[in-house]
């Protein structure tokens, strides 16, 4: 039977389609955007840092810095001063100039839309695809939400999309290659992929779908005849220029501006090296004047050479029952403090005679300022790694036993060698029972204060058991400056990716957290609260759309799987031109979203339902693209005379499902509030909370 395609693809209906959805995108994305005038979920912490670049303040974070510094732009371009606290979810804006930084968020989030229009209409040449994936989108009440707010994931998902309409003009646009136009979207594809990965790590997985689009693309050109291997060797060179070493340069940019607006002292540095540190304005060690040898009788902090190692720290806590001897915690902790400092002593006598110097080989006590307790080991099970010995807090007013005796040694120098502050790498080995000091990075239970666990290794190799005295307080012995120990940037752009990293990996649940799988994010199965305060917000997908992005994505397999089998054993010549386009495009798309669901499966960090949007959004264009497939192939199961009135009727039946299910589940998305909106019920789905919630 002839299947006849409608005449919808023609430039005005494309803008007119166009326009009506960025309208419609404009009205529901900045409707109310200012509500609640209080601290939502995670805004919490960008705003705070957003707060910190206006300051200058460095922090820690384990992510990289381009979005948190565009949403500190924002504020400052928008009359924000940077001194709200943001202390915590619900508290009150006030007189705060909060709005900008917003809007900004919002507008990037609204954004997606109509590239998502663009994205697909390159791809399948449909303007009834694009409209279905764009609207999909747009009426996704959790996508919505997640775009309204000072969050990361707005900005994230803008330049994922942004990185993905760029490829796809190259590799499914008409683009003359080599042209101004070809070379502009190239460099746009490089500079949404430099954003996206400077944004949040997980933009590696829209790099590697993007390689993959560029792999296939050049084994195309290879392919073709007519062409000269030359031009492959010309494309070779300008995807490699454009998408490899141009993100490159814009990611190192990134951190060289995030490295030199954050250069005053804040509470992240304890994560990095000393070196690092003497960098920032404000902390001890920027130019630094202390003694350059240690002491007996000085008070040094000693800090953990490895990546984000903490500082060695002790408290008036005992360890609780049935965690080794009940004796005081000795453990890292990653802020500097008063309970960080220890007092050096020689092991046989509490007696300072003049001015000693601290040596490689020597047998020295640690006594703990604050508490007058002795650092000690002994051979009881460490809290969590239980192949190591437990360290402790022992003894009365700097007297304890032969179990706080340790033999301190210089990496790299012989006996005898002066141990000198900051430089001097350190090993530090228990006399008696012959294990070595080090901290395994485990974070400790609530009784431990989420520090981190310290423990004796009986194995001496151990690479984490490097340490350094970086702070050295002796009146006795004249100070010199440090500054001789500056990193170069590239040092400080190696030690922030490293500690990000190392933070990402320790990233995970706490006692009594809530958290999520990747089995319950495509089933729409629990959401998160943003807002627990009168005025409720929950982040929860429409489910109509959610699980027919399910469902469709089985259609899409079983529909390839068919046509593939049906052209094997030769029952299909060939697909009609504009099906194998959208059949294309749906295969590329589900690669996007492999790519960017199943790598959580994998993954042993904390993990979240908004983790899920990024796939979300792939799904969302598959769904699209294939209600459009439908539309011409269910028609022409149906007589002739009747196959217009069909694809009709079933082009309107689409349309008024997916915008009446916006109009259903909008109540999830703002937030209403009043003496009737209940906490949301915990059944699956949440399909009850309709129930309480005011229309």
């Amino acid at each position: 039977m002839e299947k006849k395609i409608l005449p919808y693809n023609n430039h005005h209906v494309w803008w007119i389609t166009f326009g009506t959805i960025c309208i419609l995108t404009l009205f529901t994305r900045f409707y109310k955007v200012s509500e609640p005038d209080h601290i939502c979920w995670d805004e919490t912490h960008f705003g705070k840092m957003g707060s910190w670049y206006i300051n200058r303040t460095f922090f820690f974070d384990v992510h990289p810095p381009l979005g948190k510094m565009l949403i500190g732009l924002s504020g400052y371009l928008t009359g924000y001063d940077g001194t709200f606290a943001f202390d915590k979810p619900g508290d009150k804006y006030g007189n705060v100039s909060y709005v900008g930084m917003r809007m900004f968020c919002t507008a990037l989030g609204a954004s997606i839309v109509p590239m998502t229009y663009i994205t697909v209409h390159e791809m399948t040449q449909s303007i009834v695809s694009s409209a279905f994936a764009s609207l999909l989108i747009l009426f996704d009440v959790g996508i919505l939400t997640l775009t309204q707010y000072i969050l990361l994931d707005p900005i994230l998902l803008c330049f994922m999309m942004g990185a993905i309409m760029g490829s796809v003009k190259i590799s499914f646009g008409e683009i003359p290659e080599f042209t101004f136009k070809w070379w502009t979207w190239l460099l746009f594809t490089g500079t949404m992929l430099a954003c996206c990965i400077s944004v949040k790590f997980v933009g590696l997985f829209v790099v590697l779908l993007v390689g993959f689009m560029t792999i296939a693309d050049l084994w195309t050109v290879l392919g073709d005849l007519a062409k000269p291997v030359m031009i492959t060797m010309k494309h070779l060179i300008a995807r490699g220029l454009c998408l490899i070493v141009w993100p490159i340069f814009l990611y190192i940019l990134f951190f060289y501006i995030h490295l030199k607006v954050l250069n005053h002292s804040g509470n992240g540095d304890g994560f990095y090296s000393s070196a690092f540190q003497s960098q920032l304005i404000g902390n001890s060690l920027h130019n630094a004047s202390m003694p350059r040898q240690v002491a007996y009788g000085a008070i040094v902090t000693l800090k953990n050479h490895r990546t984000g190692g903490g500082y060695l720290h002790s408290h008036y806590h005992l360890y609780p029952d049935g965690v080794g001897a009940r004796q005081q915690q000795v453990t890292t902790y990653t802020h500097k403090d008063d309970n960080n400092k220890w007092l050096i002593k020689k092991f046989n006598t509490e007696e300072f005679n003049g001015v000693e110097l601290v040596k490689s080989g020597d047998l020295v006590r640690f006594e703990h300022m604050q508490t007058k307790r002795n650092l000690h080991a002994h051979k009881e099970h460490a809290p969590i790694t239980k192949k190591h010995y437990q360290v402790t807090g022992y003894g009365e007013n700097g007297t304890g036993d032969a179990n706080d005796v340790w033999r301190l040694t210089l990496i790299g120098a012989k006996d005898g060698t002066e141990l000198t502050a900051v430089s001097g790498k350190l090993r530090i080995v228990h006399y008696l029972q012959s294990c070595i000091l080090t901290t395994s990075g485990k974070q400790l239970p609530k009784w431990g204060y989420e520090q981190q666990e310290v423990s004796c290794n009986p194995n001496l190799r151990d690479v984490n058991a490097v340490w350094n005295v970086e702070e050295n307080v002796f009146d006795e012995l004249p100070s010199v400056s440090f500054d001789v120990y500056a990193p170069s940037f590239m040092e400080r752009f190696l030690e922030s990716h490293a500690v990000m990293l190392q933070g990402n990996a320790g990233l995970k649940p706490k006692e009594g957290e809530i958290t999520s799988r990747p089995w319950q994010w495509p089933i729409n199965y629990r959401g998160q609260f943003f807002s627990g305060s009168g005025y409720r917000i929950y982040l929860l997908g429409n489910p109509v759309i959610w699980w027919s992005n399910l469902a469709f994505l089985a259609l899409f397999l079983i529909i390839f799987t068919f046509n593939a089998i049906k052209e094997q054993r030769g029952y299909l010549k060939s697909l009609a031109e504009f099906h194998q386009g959208k059949l294309v495009a749906c295969g590329w798309l589900f690669v996007g979203w492999l790519l960017h669901y199943v790598p959580f499966w994998a993954m042993g960090r904390i993990l979240y339902f908004h983790h899920y949007f990024p796939a979300l959004l792939f799904s969302s264009m598959i769904t699209g693209i294939v209600l459009d497939y439908l539309l011409v192939e269910i028609p022409t199961l149906f007589p002739k005379n009747y196959s217009n009135t069909v694809h009709h009727i079933l082009l309107a039946l689409i349309l008024s499902t997916i915008s009446y299910s916006f109009v259903v589940f909008s109540p999830l998305a703002y937030g209403m509030s009043g003496p009737n909106a209940n906490e949301p019920n915990s059944t699956m789905f949440g399909l009850k909370w309709l129930d309480s919630w005011e229309f």
